[in-house]
């Protein structure tokens, strides 16, 4: 079977750590990671004509995700977000604005490439600026499969983009405390399962995804409600971790396997991630393996 393609729309960017710049974004994250485990990623975005922005590309090259649809703009510069972690590890962000991810414009080739590949994936942050919501709309509607990552950052988002998001969605990932954020927009009461049905039902979803933390993940589909409690560790931070979980579940999900086995891949991805600095650590799939071993254990 050949190696499903994943198209990932959205921010680049450095994440200024405490302990240096790391290379982040949450589509880029999923990119990164989908290429790690096994899928063909492409990346449509737009740097700077910069040195932080070249760097950006190199490292996205070297690590084999296709960058040959990251424009770049010559009047914006390469994305930047000021990360500070609590005692935790969980991290707060000063998403600096306006960036050249801001000003991804539409391009007839990269709709084409949309139109071929096994999903596309999106997040609510690259639709802050109305540029980009346009460009996005556009290769949605081309699109095989769209999996939108809700991702909610403040003050980037509305109840208005999120349910426009929601529309066009065929599958969806959200934590817990989006859940009863967007679910309370309506009135869906109930417990999380009743959310999810209740969200599913009103945006004809095919997939919900949501994610817990520490207390691991859950998926509804049109077979079932499927829970895994999540594998305990000793966080470093959690930058990327949600990013990982989905781009590990997709590699699975893409193939063809059951939900179970999606939930048990992608929550000891996520966990090993948080184990680690920033949102793009190194991870094999035989790490993966030997990580779900040892918990089995």
């Amino acid at each position: 079977m050949p190696k499903p393609t994943i198209v990932c729309f959205g921010e680049v960017l450095w994440d200024l750590l405490p302990g240096g710049k790391v290379a982040g974004g949450a589509p880029m994250n999923v990119a990164f990671h989908a290429n790690q485990f096994g899928m063909q990623s492409k990346m449509i975005s737009s740097i700077g004509d910069d040195d932080l922005g070249k760097e950006l590309k190199r490292f996205l090259e070297n690590k084999g995700v296709s960058t040959d649809f990251i424009q770049t703009d010559a009047s914006l510069p390469t994305g930047v977000v000021n990360v500070v972690l609590d005692a935790g590890g969980s991290p707060s962000y000063e998403i600096v604005s306006p960036v050249a991810w801001d000003n991804i414009h539409p391009d007839d080739k990269v709709k084409d490439m949309a139109r071929e590949a096994d999903a596309l994936a999106f997040g609510s942050l690259a639709c802050r600026t109305e540029q980009n919501k346009r460009t996005l709309f556009e290769y949605l509607e081309a699109a095989k499969a769209r999996v939108f990552d809700v991702n909610l950052r403040k003050p980037f988002y509305s109840q208005q983009l999120i349910e426009s998001l929601l529309d066009k969605a065929d599958i969806v990932k959200m934590n817990d405390e989006e859940l009863a954020l967007i679910a309370g927009w309506s009135g869906a009461g109930g417990d999380e399962k009743a959310q999810l049905e209740f969200l599913k039902n009103k945006f004809g979803l095919r997939l919900l995804i949501l994610t817990r933390g520490k207390d691991g993940a859950a998926c509804l589909d049109e077979t079932g409600f499927y829970e895994h409690p999540g594998f305990p560790v000793t966080v470093r931070d959690t930058i990327g971790s949600g990013d990982s979980f989905l781009a590990a579940f997709l590699s699975k999900y893409l193939m063809g396997k059951g939900i179970q086995e999606c939930l048990l891949f992608a929550g000891a991805v996520g966990a090993m991630v948080a184990t680690r600095a920033g949102g793009t650590p190194e991870i094999k799939p035989e790490e993966v393996r030997a990580f779900i071993d040892s918990k089995s254990v």
